[in-house]
């Protein structure tokens, strides 16, 4: 099936709305170079309506954060039998839970930073000085503090010093009811963007990320020149090969489809530790997945070409 008719979600609500936006441009622009005709439409009111009236044969969902990766826009397109790229709602939904993703990726056997999750109910009515102090005994300083849901580092602060981590739950608890607080693993950040056909999954080259900062942070991720990333990473193959398998055992534990980005941190002594794995990975002129794209040697448009045809077809065999 060609799929010539190709929509491309982006923008939304979220607190990745521009991020969305950037995104969603540059796959239209390539896909268009690809040959497919294509429309590009905000996750707003009238989008049902869009969809019923000039139904596309494939969507590509490029929205970030909740709406776009909380599995609420492949629910919906699901109801309405329509073709697209990306990971069914359910997939979306474990993936988007960072708690629940890591207890899966965990009985994979995949190493986990030790953690825990605090709604911010407690946090509130337990008090900040009773509540740090029983994190304090279950996981060791230093800590990441994020929301338990969400992307682009929004909300996420380490902490190195116990009077740090009150004020890091509170910027967390800005982006949501609930945060994780894990334990800080430093080391080499990377990133490992999965490409699936079926149940066959393969993992692209590592990105290896360097900040100038000390955190690969919102402004960093998507600032130009602020971050100098290396593609494939500067590591051991053997270690490239381990940290590929890890990205490709959680794509398939998480039962995603399409397209995947897991982030990894390798420790000084070379163990690598599971972050979070992103369902719809940002496709920004800084983002991950296209860099890595790239130092595959393949052109991002015609890899989105083929994901494309990929979701079109599926849907004609589900038909």
């Amino acid at each position: 099936m060609t799929a010539k008719s190709v929509l491309v979600l982006c923008g939304g609500l979220s607190a990745e709305r521009e991020v969305s936006i950037r995104s969603g441009r540059r796959i239209a622009a390539a896909l268009a170079d690809n040959g497919h005709q294509i429309q590009v439409a905000d996750f707003d009111a009238q989008l049902l309506s869009r969809l019923k009236q000039d139904r596309p044969d494939v969507v590509v969902p490029l929205l970030h954060g909740a709406e776009g990766e909380d599995g609420s826009l492949p629910t919906m397109l699901e109801l309405l039998g329509i073709a697209f790229v990306g990971s069914p709602a359910r997939s979306c939904r474990l993936a988007f839970d960072k708690p629940v993703a890591n207890e899966i990726v965990a009985a994979k056997g995949i190493r986990v930073p030790q953690a825990v999750t605090l709604p911010q109910r407690v946090f509130r009515e337990l008090g900040a000085v009773e509540v740090v102090a029983a994190i304090l005994e279950r996981v060791s300083l230093p800590l990441i503090i994020k929301p338990t849901r969400g992307g682009s580092a929004l909300g996420v602060t380490a902490a190195h010093q116990v009077s740090e981590v009150a004020p890091a739950l509170v910027a967390a608890f800005a982006y949501g009811e609930t945060v994780l607080v894990q334990h800080f693993v430093s080391g080499i950040e990377i990133a490992i963007s999965v490409v699936a056909d079926g149940d066959s999954a393969t993992a692209l080259p590592a990105v290896e990320i360097c900040p100038d900062g000390d955190a690969y942070d919102y402004r960093a991720r998507y600032t130009a020149g602020l971050t100098e990333f290396f593609a494939p990473a500067r590591l051991p193959e053997d270690l490239t090969s381990h940290a590929a398998n890890v990205a490709v055992q959680a794509h398939l534990a998480l039962g995603l489809r399409d397209w995947s980005r897991t982030d990894l941190i390798v420790d000084e002594a070379g163990v690598v530790w599971y972050l979070e794995t992103n369902s719809a990975p940002g496709m920004t002129e800084t983002s991950l997945f296209p860099q890595a794209a790239v130092a595959a040697g393949q052109d991002l448009g015609q890899l989105c070409s083929a994901l494309v045809r990929t979701a079109a077809e599926r849907s004609l065999n589900q038909d």
